[in-house]
């Protein structure tokens, strides 16, 4: 087990290397419309390299890949490697969430995807749906329309509706506004963001399952005191959080059961049109500690194919 975590750390350390001084770094100056890349959090793997047992199942064996759930709740189907943290967590007919009251939107997100979920059926229309407060949360603590309105930003899906259309009612909840982050519309929510969501569904063309965790971060900048800060805007009168950057993490199952995992991080501003999505992946630990959350952290790392493209195993 030592020399899988050691080839595992091995790995992953060069994917963070490759991020913050290889290819990745040079076209991401090729494109400087996009500001520098705040530093995401570096340091010793987290302790999600190894499978986690839930505090309230202490002493229970925890298989190294959870196999299927068979006739379980949709819930268990969607959270089936783990939560990737417990704070007011909501459930709907086909997503599941954590809500941030502080900053009145996700914490994050959770979908699980199959090629037959995402077909959409005759007469379920996004059209038909309005964005609406969600009743589970403290009004104390929801954001509203008005806190939108006049903004300057779109009220930005985390579970996109083009994801859920089985029903319109699975259509309509994708709605809630506790579904929603503020996000830079045109060049971000309507093209590049849309663009990652589109590659997502697509995924299920390759993979019999498809699990995604997607949500908002606040990313430190060096300021020209040479001082790093996190500061980030809020809009409406119940101050709505403005993330500075957006993650989706998405690990695919292959249809003789082999994972896959992808990371992404992108800044909520424009980003050109041309600017390929592989310029976005980041090593998935990076995202954990920048986000205080551990995804799929009922999944051995090493029982991962790949990560971001790349073979685990020796090279």
């Amino acid at each position: 087990m030592s020399n899988k975590l050691l080839r595992l750390g091995f790995v992953a350390g060069l994917g963070v290397s490759s991020f913050l001084g290889g290819g990745a770094h040079e076209r991401w100056r090729r494109h400087q419309e996009l500001g520098r890349i705040p530093a995401l959090p570096l340091g010793p793997k987290v302790s999600a390299a190894t499978a986690v047992v839930p505090a309230g199942e202490r002493g229970v064996a925890v298989p190294d890949v959870p196999p299927e759930p068979v006739g379980a709740t949709r819930v268990a189907q969607i959270m089936r490697f783990g939560f990737p943290g417990l704070d007011h967590v909501r459930s709907h007919s086909d997503y599941v969430l954590s809500y941030d009251r502080r900053n009145r939107v996700p914490h994050w997100v959770f979908e699980h995807l199959t090629k037959e979920s995402v077909q959409k059926v005759d007469g379920v229309e996004r059209s038909n749906s309005e964005f609406k407060e969600d009743g589970s949360i403290h009004e104390f603590f929801r954001s509203r329309n008005t806190d939108y309105r006049n903004s300057g930003y779109d009220r930005g899906h985390m579970a996109p509706a083009g994801n859920h259309r089985k029903t319109q009612e699975m259509c309509n909840e994708t709605f809630f506004l506790s579904n929603m982050a503020p996000q830079v519309g045109k060049g971000f929510n309507r093209d590049k963001w849309e663009h990652l969501e589109r590659y997502a569904r697509k995924l299920t063309k390759l993979y019999k399952n498809v699990y995604i965790c997607t949500g908002p971060l606040y990313l430190p900048r060096r300021e020209d005191d040479g001082k790093m800060y996190v500061k980030y805007e809020v809009i409406g009168t119940n101050n709505v959080s403005v993330p500075t950057h957006f993650f989706k993490v998405i690990v695919g199952e292959t249809q003789d059961n082999q994972l896959e995992l992808e990371s992404y991080v992108l800044p909520n501003q424009v980003i050109p049109d041309e600017t390929p999505l592989d310029n976005f992946r980041v090593p998935v630990d990076s995202v954990e500690r920048a986000a205080g959350l551990l995804f799929f952290d009922r999944l051995s790392r090493d029982k991962l194919a790949r990560i971001n493209g790349k073979k685990i195993g020796w090279f």
